[in-house]
This record gives C-alpha cells, sequence and structure tokens, in this order.
C-alpha cells in the first residue's frame, strides 16, 4: 500500500508505503541485486547484462508508483489523503560491487552527472511530477543496507518541503531586492572565502556558514543556473570534477571512506522559480571526528534547532588542507 498523508500542523505531505517493510535488508554475501548477472548465477540482479559502465533501474520497493492503488483510508477537508504517484529509481554509478569513488577519474563523474541531467529532464517531461529529487545514502552509518555504490531518483507529485521552504524564501527575497537568494549566498562566500573547500570557473564547494553538520558541504552553480537542464558542456564537466575533488577530500580526512547524504536541490520540473531556484548540491556526513558521531536528538528532531560541534571556518579548513 502506497498514499500520502497532509500534515496540516506543518503544511506538508507524509508518505505511507508498507510494502517497503519487507524490502531487503543486507542480502547475502555471494548475492548483491545491484552487481551484473553472472552467466551461470541461480538468481539474477537487477542488471541482466554480465557487465555495465554505468546503469538506472527502477526502485524494487518504490515509495511513489507511476500508477499507484487508490488509499486504504478516506481523507478528510482537515487531513486530506492521496495516492502516492511519482516514480522511483536507483541510479549504479559502477558495475564494481566495492567500488570507491573517491579513486575512481573524474571522467566518471563527469558521466554520472550527464546521466542525472538526463533522468532530471526525462523524469520531468512526466505531467504529474512536479519535483525530480536526485540524491544518495552512502555508508551504514545513515542506514544503507546494500553496499553497491548508488543513489536515488525520487519523482515526486509536490515539491518536498525543504526544498519548498527554500524556493518560498528565495522568491521573498528576490521580490524585496531583485536578485536571487542563492546568488547572493555564493557571493558572499567567495568573497569571503574561509569557508571554500574547492572551486572552479562553474561551482563553489563550501562548508556553509549555517552549517548543521560539522563537514557538511555544499556545492553551488557560482552563476544563476536554475535546473540541470540548463547547464552546458562546461557546467558538466566542472560539477563533476568539483565532485570528484570533494570525495577525494572526504575520505581522505579520517583515512576511511566518508559516509553522508547527498541532496540535490533545483527548479522543480513544472518551470516554477526560473528567477530564484538555484542549482546546488547538499552532502551531510554523520561523522564530527574520526571515532564520532553526530546523532540528532531531541533539540534537532523535536525542535529542529541543530547544534553544530564546530565553527565552518575550522572544518572547511581540514577539508581543503587534507589533499
Amino acid at each position: 500500500m502506497t498514499e500520502r498523508r497532509w500534515d496540516p500542523t506543518l503544511q506538508e505531505w507524509v508518505i505511507t508505503a508498507t510494502h517497503r517493510q519487507e524490502r531487503t535488508f543486507k542480502p547475502p554475501e555471494n548475492y548483491c541485486p545491484f552487481c551484473p548477472t553472472a552467466e551461470d548465477a541461480a538468481y539474477p540482479t537487477a542488471i541482466p547484462e554480465p557487465e555495465y559502465d554505468m546503469a538506472v533501474v527502477e526502485n524494487g520497493f518504490p515509495s511513489l508508483q507511476p500508477d499507484p492503488p487508490e488509499p486504504a483510508v478516506e481523507g478528510t477537508d482537515l487531513a486530506p489523503v492521496e495516492p502516492a504517484n511519482g516514480q522511483c529509481e536507483v541510479v549504479l554509478f559502477t558495475a564494481e560491487h566495492d567500488g570507491q569513488l573517491s579513486t575512481e577519474p573524474t571522467e566518471r563523474f563527469v558521466n554520472l552527472v550527464q546521466l542525472w541531467r538526463d533522468r532530471y529532464e526525462t523524469l520531468g517531461a512526466v505531467e504529474d511530477h512536479e519535483y525530480v529529487y536526485i540524491f544518495e545514502n552512502k555508508g551504514e552509518e545513515v542506514g544503507v543496507t546494500l553496499h553497491h555504490p548508488h543513489g536515488q531518483i525520487y519523482a515526486y507529485p509536490f515539491v518536498p518541503p525543504k526544498v519548498r521552504r527554500e524556493l518560498d524564501n528565495s522568491a521573498d527575497h528576490h521580490d524585496e531586492t531583485g536578485r536571487c537568494l542563492f546568488c547572493d549566498v555564493i557571493a558572499s562566500e567567495r568573497e569571503d572565502g574561509r569557508r571554500i573547500v574547492a572551486q572552479n570557473d562553474s561551482f563553489t564547494a563550501v562548508v556553509p556558514f549555517h552549517a548543521r553538520w560539522t563537514y557538511e558541504v555544499h556545492v553551488y552553480a557560482n552563476e544563476h543556473v536554475p535546473s540541470m537542464a540548463d547547464f552546458t558542456d562546461q557546467h558538466e564537466r566542472d560539477l563533476g570534477a568539483v565532485l570528484k575533488e570533494l570525495q577525494v577530500s572526504y575520505d581522505a580526512l579520517f583515512g576511511f571512506e566518508m559516509p553522508y547524504i547527498m541532496a540535490t536541490h533545483q527548479q522543480p520540473t513544472t518551470g516554477e522559480g526560473a528567477a530564484y531556484a538555484h542549482f546546488h548540491m547538499e552532502f551531510y556526513p554523520p561523522y564530527r571526528t574520526e571515532h564520532k558521531l553526530k546523532y540528532p536528538a531531541g533539540s534537532e528532531r523535536g525542535g529542529g534547532a541543530y547544534i553544530n560541534n564546530k565553527l565552518a571556518e575550522e572544518a572547511a579548513a581540514e577539508l581543503r588542507d587534507v589533499n
């Protein structure tokens, strides 16, 4: 059963997907659903071919479906209920089960950016898809149970709440100043310089002034670029290069492959916000030291107020200097 229920207290949709209780949890050591299917395999994987470079497959336990069932309950005026329509995909970064992206050449990152752009445009062309969300959950520390390098894409029938809040605030800023909020933010970061981790002609990676996670990094387009659909070939190359550099810094920081959540924020595929939506990617690693994790607890979960244990300027210097 999949459906979406409206929370009137926070003005946001919550998706219920009961079938995901049965999704794969730590498959047997000799089986990975994301590896190529061997010629003599007893069980096929999501990839029927014996080899591949990168791939996109349907999520086997999707939270959103192109033809979802009717909701299990009827909604009310206070709390509407709607079918959980949409689409969920898995992006396989490499055929190597134990692959580590920081050791891959920059060209693989460029190819990945091109793949993301294709899926953003293709999924965004579907009429009831309002937002194409590209993300990655990496590492057991953030709940991952399938270790093959992969990310995900959700095509939502609504704009997710955090992105909605960003867009609304940027729209207000644009109404007041005539400028995009994110353009002003990245211009300020580039002028200050202390929180920059990596940069090139098109993109800048920074530990944001307002970082909630110790080694949180945002990658902003330097100029006003609403979405991947507006990328040039140079944007694709430069974003791939910055992502490669950031991966190397993360993995070198503590000497192990850094887990994180990656979120891509850009213009809704409805066409809304060309003047104030601004492409950027956000990385949230859970480690606050080599041996300690940051656990969002009472203040963060209950109150929404994050507490960071390190100055953003210090974290940026560590990531910048580790290479």
